[in-house]
């Protein structure tokens, strides 16, 4: 057999981005192939981020519920969490979903191989096969997919005492019994959610003035007091100076109101964040360029090396999967037109950006931020309504957080919204479905909705804002 092929679209990574690639560009009748190096198959998603992390939050849920079923009268005793028999579901369900993408990848709507690529030059790679075997891939197009990995920050000591990521929680039978997070990003605030319903003693340390720094003060405070109040100790706007560890207590050193603090605990969780994953790509071989360590991508999903797209984590500028969806299959549909010879490619367009944390509450947002608005001189009307008016949130003892819509003062279209509250994540859609329409505040304020559900709170601030 030739150690030497040639394709149309070659696709390095095999998660979300790659996969939604590959099968959009081979339904437009690419030459395809896949390029998977990692030990297992599915991407981070599926394997260590989103699904993995969910399934041991909705254990959380119940747990939480379970506490708290005396306000409903329902006296539940003895509620301890078997971790052994949530991390057993958690490996079962995971099993499932990677089994379904490796089936996927390995359907044969293009060519699947197994190994490591790295450039050559703009138009081959060299893939080290996980079998021991080498072989040359010639494509006119290429997709670099490759996601992201855990980073440290420089934080002296950091590097050396052995700080906990998402990857070691996702998957501990065991936890500390205490625990100091670094940071209050999504991956943090979800892993600290998660522990803490778990019976572990949860420390958060964060370097911005409140939680979540992309997201509406208003928004992220709410998250934030619910954690004070379930007896999270927290500490924001602060500096990190080091971090020590001492036999089996770490210590973190920082700054808080100019004051010199230091925490203890039986382990660090470094959730400061993720860097793309680029290495051993070769990219030095190429005309790709880098921004903050990201490879920098124009709207149509192209780097400086125009056969050269990207999606996903390794470009950004959002780490979520939906986007980076999108992204892939954009940038597969882009390679087809400039392979018939088309020059008019599409952008893509961030106006839906979508977000969302799972944590109690939760957070889903969409579009535009009152931030993002008054740091770009973006005119706007904004109405909220609290979940501790509403009927079915009583109903539910869910009343903490609230709804929020933005819209154009002069044609009420509605520019952005979020939601801090019960079942946020599923709220949210209904304004990404209006926004998707264009929709008015006085549109979506008339459209019936069921009595009584959560869903009917959005009506509250869109009939405000009709006016």
């Amino acid at each position: 057999m030739s150690n030497e092929f040639s394709y149309d679209f070659v696709v390095i990574g095999g998660g979300s981005a790659g996969y939604a690639a590959a099968r959009t560009a081979a339904g437009l009748g690419l030459k395809v192939a896949v390029i998977e190096g990692g030990g297992d198959v599915g991407g981070l998603c599926i394997l260590r981020g989103c699904m993995p992390s969910k399934a041991l939050i909705e254990s959380a849920n119940r747990i939480l519920a379970a506490r708290e079923g005396e306000e409903f009268g329902v006296r539940v005793s003895g509620v301890h969490a078997d971790l052994e028999a949530i991390i057993a579901r958690k490996r079962s369900l995971i099993g499932g979903f990677a089994d379904y993408r490796r089936k996927q990848l390995e359907g044969g709507t293009f060519d699947f191989f197994r190994g490591l690529a790295s450039f050559l030059d703009g138009n081959q790679v060299d893939v080290r096969l996980l079998d021991g075997g080498r072989i040359v891939i010639e494509s006119s197009y290429f997709l670099i997919a490759t996601g992201s990995k855990s980073s440290n920050p420089d934080v002296p000591g950091l590097d050396d005492v052995g700080a906990l990521t998402s990857d070691e929680i996702l998957d501990a039978q065991e936890l500390p019994h205490s625990v100091i997070v670094l940071g209050a990003g999504p991956v943090s605030l979800e892993m600290a959610h998660y522990m803490h319903a778990m019976g572990v003693r949860v420390t958060i340390i964060q370097r911005s003035p409140h939680f979540l720094s992309g997201v509406d003060g208003d928004v992220a405070d709410t998250v934030e007091m619910a954690f004070r109040d379930r007896g999270m100790e927290i500490y924001t706007r602060t500096k990190l100076l080091c971090v020590e560890r001492a036999g089996e207590t770490y210590r973190v050193e920082f700054e808080h109101n100019g004051q010199l603090v230091e925490a203890a605990a039986a382990a660090v969780f470094n959730g400061l964040g993720r860097i793309p994953n680029l290495r051993p790509l070769g990219l030095e071989n190429t005309d790709v360029e880098l921004h903050h360590k990201a490879i920098k991508v124009s709207p149509t999903q192209q780097s400086a090396a125009s056969n050269i797209f990207a999606a996903g984590d390794c470009c950004g500028p959002y780490e979520v999967v939906h986007i980076a969806i999108q992204q892939g299959e954009l940038a597969a549909r882009n390679a087809a037109r400039l392979l018939r010879g088309e020059h008019a490619l599409e952008t893509m367009d961030y106006r839906l950006k979508l977000y969302a944390v799972f944590t109690e509450p939760q957070i889903g947002v969409v579009g535009l931020s009152e931030t993002e608005a008054q740091e770009n001189a973006i005119p706007y009307k904004v109405a909220t309504y609290p979940f501790d008016d509403h009927g079915k949130s009583l109903l539910a003892g869910a009343t903490r957080g609230f709804v929020k819509l933005l819209v154009s003062p002069d044609s009420g279209e509605i520019l952005g919204g979020a939601v801090v509250g019960p079942h946020a994540s599923d709220l949210i859609h209904e304004v990404v479905v209006a926004m998707a329409f264009r929709s008015t505040a006085a549109q979506l304020a008339i459209i019936p909705h069921y009595h009584p559900t959560l869903s009917e709170i959005w009506t509250y601030p869109a009939e405000e804002l009709a006016g």
